[in-house]
């Protein structure tokens, strides 16, 4: 028995419209290559160039530290363009770096003493510039003592567990042939406990540093019989050994004019306090912190002299290149003139030029290679249609359903004549008309051939 042929697919729908199809075929090209654009373009904007964020953290000291009390000035300042800045307490510069450098701490940036990041991988840190000094000062009972090394065998006050005073003084004294263990007695304590137990006599001497060597503290000390402030002689030595320290000097008379207080100049050693940053900080951001260190650290002071700070000499951190470029020309005339927030997007606005710009080029070339697929896939469904009519009438067809592939070819004929083809393509719709004839002689000659046998 003969098996029934499987039925045949059915006629493709061909518009009925065909200046709608017309204008489908060019919006379809611009949809496809307008989508293309806006697609690279989000994806330069989400991975190359981010909007600013609107909260960051910084981690900064104790709630009385001068590392506390600049961070709140800056919040102030960041406030003014719309941004948040979180300020976090602390125990000073070691936890300040201790945060920065755990990637599970929500940290962005934080004030950094220098000479506490030896041995440590800061790779993923950069720095904003020095802020201000952190100076280190050593009162002693007596008289004539101007070398750390005259200290071995007393007792010295060196700052509390953790702190960046301690570690700094251990290295100080370590360079000098003291360090624990030997017959110096090194007490962990900082700041007015210091002071108070070298005023007592229960210390011989005292290193104080940042916020515990206070102009009010210094002076009471120097106020107490007996009690001497060290001159570092060596103090450009100091600063060769250690890059990270500055040699300033504290002139006659600058803690106290009527008294004379100190009488002679003092030349002392000293860190700077950083603003580090972790390494992904958004340009617009670093420039607006640079913008409020100036506006909080650059009148003059006992230390420094006016537009001393902030300053982008390199330190134990690599200066950021956002940094340099703002400190050699300031903002750009879109921060310059507009508010914050409509600068960032037009800085981001001309950012996104080049990607454009590179894309027009290419999509302008891909629009009528877009355009020319659609036609040509319409002429295509045609010649698809027009082969299966071909092998209908060529299989073993009843006289029913060759009348059926004539009618099928008629539609196809009919929606040719409303077809709207460009001129370009005039020559392959003519050749798809000659084709229509040809598949009408043939299912002429099919039924001539099975009706006379």
């Amino acid at each position: 028995m003969k098996a029934p042929r499987p039925p045949r697919p059915p006629l493709p729908q061909f518009p009925g419209d065909h200046t709608h199809a017309e204008w489908r075929d060019h919006t379809l090209a611009y949809v496809i290559v307008a989508a293309l654009v806006v697609a690279v373009v989000a994806l330069v904007v989400w991975v190359i160039d981010p909007a600013p964020p609107r909260t960051i953290t910084m981690s900064a000291g104790s709630r009385d530290s001068s590392f506390f009390v600049a961070a709140e000035q800056y919040r102030k300042i960041l406030a003014k363009n719309g941004i948040t800045l979180k300020v976090l307490e602390s125990d000073g510069s070691v936890q300040n770096l201790q945060r920065l450098l755990d990637p599970k701490q929500h940290v962005d940036l934080a004030l950094v003493q220098g000479g506490i990041a030896d041995g440590l991988d800061t790779s993923s840190l950069m720095s904003l510039g020095s802020v201000f000094y952190s100076p280190v000062v050593v009162f002693y009972r007596g008289t004539n003592v101007n070398q750390l090394s005259q200290l071995e065998g007393k007792r010295i006050a060196i700052g509390r567990e953790g702190s960046g005073t301690r570690l700094l003084a251990l290295k100080l004294l370590e360079a000098n042939g003291i360090g624990p263990g030997g017959s110096t007695t090194l007490v962990p304590s900082d700041g007015l406990q210091a002071a108070t137990q070298l005023v007592s006599g229960e210390v011989d001497a005292a290193i104080l540093n940042g916020d515990s060597a206070t102009r009010g503290l210094m002076l009471r000390v120097l106020k107490v019989p007996g009690i001497s402030v060290m001159n570092f002689d060596e103090a450009s030595a100091y600063t060769r050994l250690f890059p990270y320290l500055d040699q300033i000097d504290l002139p006659p008379g600058v803690l106290d004019l009527r008294h004379r207080i100190p009488p002679d100049t003092v030349h002392l050693i000293s860190p700077t306090v950083e603003i580090v940053a972790r390494t992904n900080l958004h340009p617009a951001i670093s420039d607006l912190l640079i913008e409020a260190a100036q506006e909080v650290h650059g009148m003059p002071g006992l230390l420094q002299r006016a537009g001393e700070f902030p300053s982008p000499v390199a330190r134990e951190y690599q200066i950021s290149e956002d940094a340099q470029r703002y400190y050699k020309t300031g903002k750009s005339f879109l921060y310059r003139t507009l508010p914050f927030w409509l600068a960032s997007i037009g800085d981001r606005t001309l950012v996104l030029l080049l990607p454009v710009a590179v894309l027009l080029f290419p999509a302008m070339r891909l629009i009528p290679a877009l355009y020319r697929w659609r036609v040509r896939s319409r002429i295509y469904r045609y010649y698809g249609a027009l082969i299966a009519i071909e092998r209908g009438a060529l299989a073993n067809s009843t006289e029913d359903e060759r009348k059926k592939l004539v009618e099928e070819l008629d539609q196809i004929e009919a929606s040719l004549n409303r077809l709207r083809m460009p001129l370009a393509y005039a020559d392959a719709f003519y050749v798809l008309r000659e084709h229509v004839g040809f598949v009408r002689d043939r299912l002429g000659a099919v039924s001539w051939q099975r009706s006379h046998p």
